[in-house]
């Protein structure tokens, strides 16, 4: 069985460090290459020797990452395969918490070398940040405690990867389930919605257990690097420099203010369009107007030629990206069983290629998640030619600058998918769904906030302030009957699990692609070279500059917020 659709891919730049015949699956044959690293700085006595240090870092950092990568791709293509879960897990745990080690080594000789202030400052300012961050946070006794924190979340992308229910006389993924949220049939909608419901609430004693297993090791984490609680260890690991937790509550407080209000009308509207007396979860995403499902396509090679030509429209720079990735079988889109939950794009730091995993079963999110990913892919293919594998990687907050920028640029031109009616109607969908996500990152950036400042709570404790969130944030919609359904719905958040604190980046840059995609209203041709300009910066400048390089303010407050969401509620008017 071919674990990986792509197979073997070759390095962007010739290897000139690593020998190109290194075997990755034992970290016997890895370690001496950390030796030679640590030999080779103590040897450099000039800016330029210690550059060409750095580079060489940089060469074993990419080929380990992409080892990792792949690994990674293996295992959620086939979550059932013994091979792919045993090669992720051996990476793991057997060579892992050896390069996490060794880096971390590496650094500190880089942060103590007497030639490192002498480097170019503008060059090296972000890698002198974060390297010195790192230096600080270290601690060898966290290994362990990672590598367990890895496991766990692998099983918990298992166990939701496998469930099924029996629908219409068929086994669906709960993936699959969602295209009959789509339909008008409300009794059919329900019947989809409680099997799905009930199906996660089977799981919801072991999530429970499955998260308690990792805050048991989260917090002695951020004990062991001297931090008062998880959350302040973690916004410093996560490189939030620009921006404090208060800024985040400020965000909250934004949402709060200016969307809940266009929310609940939004909502309002859809209940007395369906003449309802009340909108309950399985009327949130059906057409309000009762027009059948958007079906955008049927079979996924439909779906990616189509998308091609949408990126013809935008960018023919990008559109050939695109075009790379189709050719050398750097997609995995169609939903199955056994295959992981969600969607990502992941690089291949060596081949300084992108990857896109999906899982579409024919619906418009699948055409909206394919633009994303791709913007991500976009952000890859620009920062090809940065040796310096640290830069290759931009922080979060901008990542996802350059996917929703792609989606609000792309959704222009869904004519490749629809008639001009259907189009519309997409795009007041899309737009919606910015109104709605916006309150569903407060909510999990807030819990998490939450979780991590009042350890030692209870379940019960756990589930309470949820319900709070979820009164601030969830909007005019009936749960009655439904109470449980509604205090575990965060089971299925698996940022919460596997990547926490990760979430709120989706809110800031949604921010930032709206200033883009304003922008682009203004001057296509400007908007595009900027952002394009801006994703060639990798991760080479701090934050503010790389949004303000495409053409955002960094700023995620009310002030910031309220031209941005005027913008949604004329465009949301124009569209009817």
């Amino acid at each position: 069985m071919e674990l990986l659709p792509f197979g073997n891919l070759p390095p962007y730049k010739a290897r000139t460090f690593v020998p190109s015949d290194l075997v990755l699956d034992n970290w016997v044959s890895i370690e001496p290459l950390f030796g030679q690293l640590e030999e080779r700085i103590a040897a450099c006595e000039s800016v330029s020797e210690l550059e060409a240090w750095i580079l060489e870092v940089s060469e074993l950092s990419a080929i380990l990452d992409e080892e990792g990568s792949r690994r990674y791709i293996a295992m959620t293509c086939h979550t059932s395969n013994e091979d792919a879960k045993k090669g992720y897990l051996d990476f793991v745990e057997n060579i892992e918490p050896g390069m996490k080690e060794r880096f971390f080594r590496l650094s500190k000789l880089f942060v103590n070398h007497p030639n490192r202030n002498d480097l170019p400052s503008e060059k090296y300012e972000v890698l002198n940040r974060d390297w010195a961050s790192y230096v600080e946070l270290f601690r060898e006794k966290n290994v362990p405690l990672e590598t367990e924190e890895t496991k766990l979340g692998q099983q918990y992308q298992e166990m939701m990867g496998a469930l099924t229910v029996e629908f219409k006389g068929e086994e669906k993924t709960l993936v699959q389930m969602g295209i009959y949220l789509q339909e008008n049939d409300r009794p059919l909608r329900q019947e989809a919605w409680e099997l799905v419901t009930d199906k996660r609430l089977e799981v919801a004693d072991q999530c429970d257990d499955q998260f308690e297993r990792l805050m048991s090791l989260r917090e002695p984490i951020a004990a062991n690097a001297g931090f008062e609680n998880y959350r302040e260890f973690k916004h410093i690991s996560k490189g939030r420099f620009d921006y404090q937790p208060d800024d985040c509550y400020k965000f909250h407080e934004a949402v709060e203010q200016l969307v809940m209000p266009v929310y609940n009308g939004l909502l309002a509207e859809r209940r007395e369009q369906m003449q309802l007396e009340a909108v309950k979860p399985w009327d949130i995403s059906v057409d309000p107007q009762g027009r059948p499902p958007l079906k955008p396509f049927t079979e996924v090679n439909d779906m990616v030629a189509r998308t091609k030509n949408i990126f013809n429209h935008v960018d023919g720079e990008l559109a050939g990206g695109f075009q790379t990735m189709r050719d050398q079988k750097l997609l995995d889109l169609a939903n199955r069983k056994g295959k992981a939950p969600g969607g990502y794009q992941s690089s291949l730091p060596e081949a300084r290629l992108p990857f896109i995993f999906m899982n579409a079963v024919g619906l418009q999110r699948d055409v909206e998640t394919l633009l994303h990913e791709a913007g991500h892919a976009f952000h890859t293919l620009a920062a090809q030619e940065e040796d310096i594998h640290h830069y290759q990687h931009a922080p979060l907050e901008f990542c996802e600058v350059a996917s929703m920028s792609m989606e609000l640029i792309g959704n222009e031109h869904l004519e490749e998918f629809y008639g001009e009616e259907e189009a519309a109607r997409a795009r007041r969908e899309h737009l919606e769904g910015i109104i709605s996500i916006f309150p569903w990152i407060a909510t999990v950036d807030a819990f998490q906030h939450w979780i991590y400042t009042h350890p030692g709570h209870t379940r019960d404790e756990r589930d309470a302030h949820w319900n709070a969130l979820r009164a601030r944030f969830g909007g005019d919609i009936d749960w009655s009957g439904y109470e449980l359904a509604h205090t575990k719905m965060w089971h299925r958040q698996l940022h919460i699990f596997l990547i926490p604190f990760y979430y709120i980046e989706y809110g800031i840059a949604q921010l930032g692609a709206l200033w883009v995609w304003k922008n682009s209203k203004a001057n296509r041709a400007k908007a595009l070279t900027d952002y394009k300009r801006a994703l060639a910066l990798g991760g080479s400048r701090p934050l503010p500059e790389l949004f303000e390089a495409a053409g955002a303010p960094f700023s995620f407050d009310i002030e910031a917020f309220k031209p941005l969401i005027e913008l949604v509620q004329a465009e949301l008017a124009e569209l009817g």
